[in-house]
């Protein structure tokens, strides 16, 4: 079943929802098996659904399959996680500059509601509400991006980090307090006219300096 048939609503949908959901929460860690079955059972679906449901995470690199073993959940090594932090630097980088004549007003507010939102979980931090409000943020500045080639880069390179985009700041609490300053500082940029080289050139910053403190942390473990 192709993904534009899974409706929202559907099984297969609900299903896809459900495992996506425990994989970035940390519910299900890489390595642990995947069971159709049961997990068929807790949902009440039948294993049609969530068949069709890992099939999808697999295309997405979330889930891998082999032989006698069957699905279980990806895991990202170091070299992959660092070539993608970089490849994601540049496209959400260009697809940040290309948006940002495009965000209205209303855009810029909506982002800002939800950096405050971040800063508010800095006291009590949670780093999975922080890494889908993060998530929620970034959108909003590269979902205008006209160029849909660039978007569906910037979208692939989400879906290989979800697996470990809730623990990212787990790992390096300390770089959220800065994260949240410099989101500050692009939707500045993006509100005072700044050209498309100085955004660019601050969001690629903002994303690698996230690569730069999981990697320093990852030295002294």
């Amino acid at each position: 079943m192709s993904e534009a048939t899974m409706v929202a609503g559907s099984k297969s949908e609900q299903a896809y929802q459900a495992v996506k959901a425990r994989i970035v929460e940390g519910a299900y860690t890489p390595g642990y098996r995947l069971v159709l079955g049961s997990i068929a059972k807790d949902l009440g679906f039948s294993v049609v659904p969530v068949r069709e449901a890992i099939r999808r995470l697999e295309a997405e690199g979330l889930v891998t399959f082999e032989r006698n073993v069957g699905a279980t959940v990806a895991g990202i090594d170091p070299t992959e996680y660092l070539y993608t932090m970089q490849t994601l630097s540049i496209v959400e980088g260009a697809a940040t500059a290309l948006s940002a004549p495009l965000i209205d007003p209303a855009a810029v507010a909506r982002a800002r509601a939800v950096n405050e939102e971040m800063r508010a979980c800095l006291d009590h931090f949670d780093p999975v509400r922080f890494t889908q409000l993060n998530q929620d943020f970034h959108s909003v500045l590269f979902e205008h991006c006209p160029n849909p080639h660039i978007l569906d880069l910037v979208h692939r390179g989400w879906n290989r980090l979800a697996a470990l985009r809730s623990s990212t700041f787990r790992f390096v609490p300390g770089r959220a307090r800065d994260s949240v300053d410099e989101h500050e500082n692009l939707l500045k940029l993006i509100e005072t006219g700044a050209d498309a080289e100085q955004i660019e050139k601050a969001a690629r910053q903002h994303r690698a300096a996230t690569l730069d403190a999981y990697l320093a942390q990852a030295k002294h473990q």
